[in-house]
């Protein structure tokens, strides 16, 4: 792979499985959970290796529907250091993760610990009423968490992606997202009422994703604030799905709000530092070792009153 090239001049490529949900999941069974994703690839030989890497990284491909209609999307990414990693989708005319059908969502998300969404397939039908399906099948099961992973080139408009994100959000137990895709979702940016507005929503936690200023996160009860943990960025691309892949870790362990958003921003920072995306997700102990050694990274926690 080559770094600060545009495509026209790339000589050479990197293949790697990617997709957000199936990054986050990458990470979490990286860090020894059990992992599937629900999606959908072409009949063709990229259909085939993602089905395939995703078994040999540890997540479940039993989900992953194979339509034979439309191809695997394929998307490349530029790397300009430090912060410009400019995507490429290929998805035309549309793909198969966005035909999910309500019928391809199976009753075992009812007994997911953790039950993952992302925003991006609200963003049409079908696979609009798959998520519809799959949060009526969760219930009010915890944990629900919802990416608001915002990508203008999936949506009609602002106003439509806005309006279906203020529809699911209630069912979300868990919201992240970065300044832009609270905008979306709330119609704030600062930091501070961007968190208020979601919880305002429903959600019980709020965490608001702020690149280099660090993350904030709130409850009604508590506020915590996660400085950066300093590193050489190599490529940003698949950070924040590292940081939700940690997020589900550090639940699943039971640590407390700051603690586990803690460790989620380092972990995304680990993955920022590396080349590749879902081959780089970070093991445990490579986490907590970098949290020891930055000590100045710790959370500041507020109680609310």
């Amino acid at each position: 792979m080559q770094i600060g090239v545009g495509l026209e001049e790339v000589a050479t490529f990197g293949k790697f499985l990617g997709g957000s949900p199936t990054n986050v999941a990458v990470a979490a069974a990286r860090m020894g959970h059990s992992a599937a994703v629900i999606t959908g690839v072409g009949d063709d030989p990229f259909g085939r290796f993602v089905r395939l890497e995703m078994a040999r990284l540890g997540v479940d491909p039993r989900y992953v529907v194979t339509n034979p209609d439309f191809k695997t999307p394929v998307t490349f990414c530029e790397i300009f250091p430090p912060d410009d990693f400019p995507l490429y989708f290929y998805r035309e005319p549309t793909a198969p993760d966005l035909q999910l059908r309500p019928e391809d969502v199976p009753d075992t998300v009812r007994d997911a610990k953790i039950f993952w969404l992302s925003v991006t397939g609200l963003s049409i039908e079908p696979t609009r009423s798959a998520h519809h399906r799959a949060i009526e099948l969760r219930g009010r099961t915890p944990l629900t968490i919802l990416d608001l992973d915002y990508r203008p080139m999936f949506w009609q408009s602002e106003e439509l992606a806005h309006a279906e994100v203020d529809r699911v959000l209630a069912y979300a137990d868990i919201a992240v997202g970065n300044k832009e895709e609270c905008r979306i979702a709330v119609g704030e940016t600062e930091p501070d009422r961007a968190a208020d507005a979601l919880l305002e929503r429903g959600v019980q936690v709020a965490i608001v994703k702020q690149g280099p200023l660090g993350t904030l996160a709130k409850t009604r009860d508590e506020r915590v604030v996660v400085p950066v943990t300093p590193v050489e960025v190599c490529n940003g691309l698949g950070a924040g799905d590292s940081f939700g892949g940690a997020l589900c870790h550090a639940l699943l362990q039971g640590w407390d709000l700051a603690r586990a958003v803690s460790f989620a921003s380092t972990a995304g920072a680990i993955v920022a530092s590396r080349l590749e995306c879902s081959t780089a997700m970070a093991t445990e102990q490579e986490v907590l070792d970098l949290m020891a050694a930055n000590p100045q990274s710790a959370p500041e926690v507020e109680v609310l009153s």
